[in-house]
């Protein structure tokens, strides 16, 4: 298996355009740590146009995290048109869980749109798993999954499927790895699960296979993470070290020593 940095190198290479159709809160966030990633960013959520605008991209990022109907519908247009183009199609359901019409509206895409990722924190990925969570706002219960939830689910759902948290598990299915750099400062700013969805949709865009694609974009976010850690004091001089260290990380860091292949 290639080691991360080979994908971040294929995303500075390829620079791919992220169509991101995401929640409202966090679109600055995102789309400037796509850009400091090496990737493109188009935030364009009208209905009118989600269809036309993802034609143009090399992955589609549906978040759901400020829900409305007409996100919903953009949704579902843009990515019957990836599907149809064979674009990769990262799922970000936010809150699931929360409200019958949050949990619905995340069914009802899974249902009509052949989702390439799913990535969620542990109480979210529960939640699609037909399993309790407790949910308070759009942040899951962040207790450990079971490595065999998220494998049977990934099966069942025919993705790959990222549960993040203080380990995160990766599973498409098959195979399932665990991932453990990261650092907690993350849990201290707002749309850090956001923009992972973000990077994992550059990497899934820029690199053939999605799995490594997917180990690449933990691995990165989470050294990352730690590097930024390191030179931060508090959470907002975090998310600009963040940022920085998104954009300046290179091959210094090696072969990642915290993915371990499960089964």
């Amino acid at each position: 298996m290639m080691a991360y940095t080979d994908v971040i190198k294929q995303v500075r290479e390829i620079n791919p355009l992220i169509h991101c159709i995401t929640n409202n809160v966090v679109i600055n966030f995102t789309a400037n740590g796509l850009i400091a990633l090496g990737a493109s960013p188009v935030m364009a959520s009208a209905k009118e146009e989600a269809a036309q605008m993802v034609q143009h991209a090399q992955a589609l990022l549906l978040n759901i995290g400020t829900l409305a109907a007409a996100d919903a519908e953009a949704m579902i247009l843009a990515g019957k048109e990836a599907n149809r183009l064979n674009i990769p199609v990262i799922f970000d359901p936010v809150g699931v869980g929360a409200t019958a019409y949050r949990t619905e509206t995340a069914r009802r895409i899974l249902a009509e749109v052949d989702v390439t990722v799913i990535r969620g924190n542990a109480g979210e990925i529960a939640v699609l798993g037909g399993t309790s969570a407790q949910v308070k706002g759009v942040d899951g219960n962040r207790e450990g999954i079971s490595y065999d939830l998220v494998r049977r689910i990934a099966d069942e759902l025919q993705a790959v499927v990222i549960a993040t948290g203080e380990v995160d598990i990766l599973s498409d299915g098959e195979r399932t790895f665990s991932i453990a750099n990261g650092h907690h400062m993350l849990t201290k700013i707002t749309g850090s699960g956001c923009l992972l969805g973000a990077v994992v949709a550059a990497c899934a865009g820029a690199a053939e296979n999605v799995v490594e694609a997917c180990i690449g974009a933990l691995a990165f976010y989470g050294i990352a993470s730690e590097r930024a850690a390191e030179q931060a004091t508090a959470p907002g001089s975090f998310q600009v070290a963040f940022l920085d260290q998104l954009y300046l990380l290179q091959d210094e860091a090696g072969i990642l020593e915290q993915v371990k292949q499960l089964a």
